[in-house]
This record gives C-alpha cells, structure tokens and sequence, in this order.
C-alpha cells in the first residue's frame, strides 16, 4: 500500500487516455507527457494502458507499507527514499515503511510515479484515467490528498533499469514550439502571421498563470484578423496541441480536456512537440516555428525510433 503524505499542487492517477467517446463529449483526459509515461511504463516492465501518477509540485511525499521498486520521469527532480538520493528515469528499490519524497522540480514541470505493482483504480470507459471536471476514473474522480491510500495489485521486483541520458528530452525555457497550418490560417492578416513565426522582436509569448489540464494560454502582441472576417468558427471538434485565437487575439493551446471547440484555429503543434506542452510553466517564453506536414511525419518517426530505444535489451 501506498500512503500520500503530501499530495504537493496536483497529483492524479492518469494513463495514455479515454478515446473513442469523443461523439459524446468525453474527453481523452491523458497523460500530458506521453514520451515520459512510455519510458515509465518500460522501466517497470508493464506495456502502455497502466494507471501511473501525475504530479505538479515541489514536495510530493507518499510511505509504502511494502518491499517494491518504483521510478519517477518527466520533469527533472531532486528525489529522496528517506534521505538517499535516487536516480530519476531509472528503476529504484524501496523498504517497507520507508518514505519517498520528490524535493523539488529542476527542470519541466510534470513528472511521472510508477510503481512494480498495479495501482488498484477505477477503470471508466476503457481507461483509469481521472475526468477531474466529471470527476470518475482514478481514485475517486479526484486528485489525492494527504492521508489518501493506493493500492497495489501484483507486487514483484523488476530488473533494475535505466533510460539514458541521451534519451531524456530538454525541458528547459524558452520553448519552441512546431506547428502545421490551420484550417482558419487565411483568417488572418500577414502582418500577424509574419510576427507570429519570427525569430527576433517580439514574437515571444509568455506562458499565462492561467495555464491548466484544459489549455495553455499565452500572452504577448495579439493576432490580428483580417478585415471582414468571421473571427469565431460554428463549434466542431478539435485535437490535442490545436492553437486556437479567440477576439482578444492571444493564442490557447488546447491539451486533452475538450473535444469541441468555436476559436479560430491558426495552427497544429506538430506530434513532436506535444508531450513539451506538459512542462510549460507560467512565465515560460514560448515562440513557434511554421512546419509543413511532410517535416512534422518524419520528426515523429525519429522520435519513434527513439521509443524503441527505451526497451530493455
């Protein structure tokens, strides 16, 4: 078993997503960093679709009751069992009645738990992901709290192993973000898109205190409609990394907790670049760079490739 001690900002059981109810209005509320919770699930030996925990924060604390092993990725971490350091994006053992605490967070912002057991959740509609708006899935439909307890199914002691360090993405600011074409792209002027995909000036945005599991929103010089142009679309369905411009003309980022919506969309962040969306942090630059379809493929078969570098050998 396991015991939160300190739940820090927002901890949540969540897996690779709820798909395939969208036409009901049920998002896919996954996993934000999906490149980090393949590498967890690899560490452990569990093929994808396992719940894993999510966490925001300095100080995250749980004690664990039993023998097991555990690993921690995503965002870089200072992280102790009692008071030994542990290695993150690797496999480490722990005691029974030992506590494990995450310090702080050096670099990104998510970071992923696993344990070499399965946490005991609730599965909805395919997934043990948690709908925090629907509150289901996960424990509860809730994040954790202090005093909450997990439970583990199948408890063994995987091999000890390690992700490389040349196989851990940089999560540092500033950020640059890859995006395809939009459908509404034509909707604005030239000026604005000429700014927008700059490398100098001001084309940096800055991540807004306003960023959440829903959307990113940022902030910097507003894109401008061209003259006489519906600025809203009629609501229809959207994907995960749509950048979408509402009336005040500062972009949002969409994550995984719709599945409609009515904003003009200027663009896609390309499938490399989404799982960077987890570690985007208030305050964080952020600028984008125009990509065409045919690059966006092949920068995702690279970082494929790099998927099936993670398997143990």
């Amino acid at each position: 078993m396991v015991e939160i001690v300190n739940p820090a900002w927002l901890s949540m059981v969540v897996d690779g997503g709820r798909y395939g109810h969208a036409d009901v209005g049920m998002p896919p509320s996954s996993v934000l960093d999906g490149y980090a919770y393949t590498a967890l699930c690899r560490l452990l030996g569990y093929g994808t679709g396992v719940p894993v925990l999510e966490i925001m924060g300095h100080d995250f604390s749980f004690r664990v009751n039993m023998d097991l092993s555990c690993a921690i990725t995503g965002a870089r971490v200072t992280a102790f069992v009692d008071s030994t350091p542990v290695i993150p994006w690797a496999v480490f053992r722990i005691k029974a009645g030992s506590t494990i605490r995450v310090k702080e967070v050096t670099e990104g912002l998510r970071y992923y738990i696993g344990f070499s057991g399965m946490i005991d959740a609730a599965k909805v509609a395919g997934s043990y992901t948690t709908n925090i708006e629907c509150r289901f899935g996960g424990y509860f439909g809730r994040p954790f709290l202090k005093g909450d307890r997990i439970t583990l199914k199948d408890v063994c002691i995987p091999d000890e192993r390690v992700i490389g360090e040349s196989l851990i993405p940089s999560m540092k600011a500033p950020h640059l973000l890859r995006i395809i074409d939009g459908e509404e792209r034509d909707r604005f002027s030239p000026e604005a898109l000429k700014s927008l995909f700059e490398k100098y000036g001001d084309s940096w945005y800055k991540v807004s205190t306003k960023a959440n599991r829903t959307g990113i929103r940022l902030e910097g010089r507003p894109l401008k409609f061209r003259k006489g142009v519906e600025q809203s679309i009629i609501s229809e369905g959207i994907l995960p990394g749509v950048v979408q411009i509402p009336g005040d003309g500062q972009p949002i980022i969409v994550l995984y907790e719709r599945t409609i919506g009515g904003y003009a969309r200027i663009g896609h962040v390309a499938k490399i670049d989404r799982d960077l969306l987890a570690h985007l942090k208030p305050l964080d630059k952020v600028r984008f760079q125009r990509i065409e379809p045919e690059e966006a493929e092949r920068l995702w078969d690279e970082k494929t490739a790099r998927y099936y570098d993670m398997l143990p050998k």
